[in-house]
This record gives C-alpha cells, structure tokens and sequence, in this order.
C-alpha cells in the first residue's frame, strides 16, 4: 500500500517527501481554505514542492455543479504545470462528477472520485474510467458504519470483475486505521502528517535507541 498526504500545508507535505514514503497529495478547498492562499497558487506550490510524485488531486470547487462545470475548471488546473501528468482531477461522486470523469479519461488525464460511501458508488466511479476511488471509512466510522468493511467489500469487488481503479482510503484518523486498510487491500492510503508521524513510532523503538545509546557511551569509555 502507498502513502498519500492529505493536506494543503506546504511544511507537512515537505516533510512527508523528505522522509520518502510519499507517492501523493490530495487536497479539496476546504483544506486549501484553512491556509489562507489562493487555490491555484496552492496547488502550483504543491505540484514544484513533490515533483516525483505520482499524483497531486486538485479538486474541483463546489460550485462547480455540471459536468461542464468541472471540466472547465480541470482545464485551468492541467494548465498550473503545463499538463504534466502527476496533477490529478479530483471530481464529487455525482452523476455530473461521473460525466466529467469519464469525459477527462478519455483526455487522459488522470482522475479521482471522492466522497465515497457505498460499494455501488465505487463500481460507478471505475466504470466511468477514475483513476482513483476514495471511500471515505472515518466518516462512516463517525455514523456507527464500519468504514474498514466498505474498502474490503471493494477491493474484492474489483478483484472479481478486473477493474484497474485504484483505492484511495481516505479520511483516515489513526493508525490502526491504517493497518486495516492495508490489510483490507486499498492500494492508497491518505492521511494526515500527524498519522505519519503516529506509525513511524512505538515505545519499544524509543527504549531500544536509548539503550543502544547508553551501551555507546559505555563503549566508548572502556
């Protein structure tokens, strides 16, 4: 499984890129928003800050409500760095987000379907061509659903009819979120730096480094 960073904060995704485990950033307004920047500056600055990434999501914005809509506003993101293919086009699973997608395939260029809840909406957004699916387990975790279930149930799913979409677990709130997704066979995870952060640790790693360190001093003086 791979790591995305969610977010639009240049000094967490810098450090996600430094530690070299990143493959990819996702982003939607919202998170844009909290910076206080331009949208499309944002995304530029994200595009030049990880530029070996294999994809950067620039979602469309609310109220981009038709088809045209979106693709419209996807032509003006592939222009930010001149249609180099790691920008991918972050569309809402609607039944416009699905004619944009499968619209801006056929251009191919590469695409994500968010706000995913159902297997049926999964198998929607793959048929439509999406490069990504993004089910979103943590807010289904927040209405008593199992969010870890829904990853499992499409990753099977795509197994059994042979379908090259790729999952995104997405609002991802903890480690053992992470594990389970894995597990669950989503080939993406985005998560927070903080969640980066989280499982890169474990007390027993900090304890044998202590160790290690006191053994040094004590060898080093003999």
């Amino acid at each position: 499984m791979k790591f995305f960073i969610d977010s639009a904060n240049v000094t967490d995704i810098k450090k996600a890129y430094q530690v070299g485990v990143l493959a990819g950033v996702t982003t939607n307004p919202s998170l844009v928003a909290k910076e206080g920047v331009k949208f499309e500056d944002r995304i530029e600055e994200i595009l030049k800050l990880v530029p070996e990434v294999e994809s950067v999501s620039a979602e469309v914005t609310p109220d981009a409500i038709t088809a045209q809509d979106m693709i419209a506003q996807a032509e003006e993101l592939i222009k930010i760095n001149n249609s180099d293919k790691n920008i991918t086009i972050k569309l809402p699973m609607t039944l416009a987000g699905l004619e944009a997608c499968r619209y801006l395939t056929k251009k191919g260029v590469k695409t994500n379907v968010t706000l995913i809840f159902t297997v049926n909406q999964a198998l929607l957004a793959a048929r439509a061509g999406a490069t990504y699916v993004s089910p979103f387990l943590g807010r289904l975790d927040d209405i008593s659903e199992d969010g870890v279930q829904l990853v499992t149930k499409i990753a099977e799913l795509f197994r059994v009819h042979n379908l090259d979409a790729q999952i995104i677990a997405a609002s991802v709130r903890h480690p053992d979120h992470v594990t389970r997704v894995a597990m669950a066979g989503a080939h993406i995870a985005t998560v927070p730096f903080s969640v980066i952060e989280q499982i890169s640790k474990h007390p027993l790693t900090d304890q044998g480094l202590e160790k290690f360190a006191a053994d040094w001093v004590k060898a080093v003086k003999s």
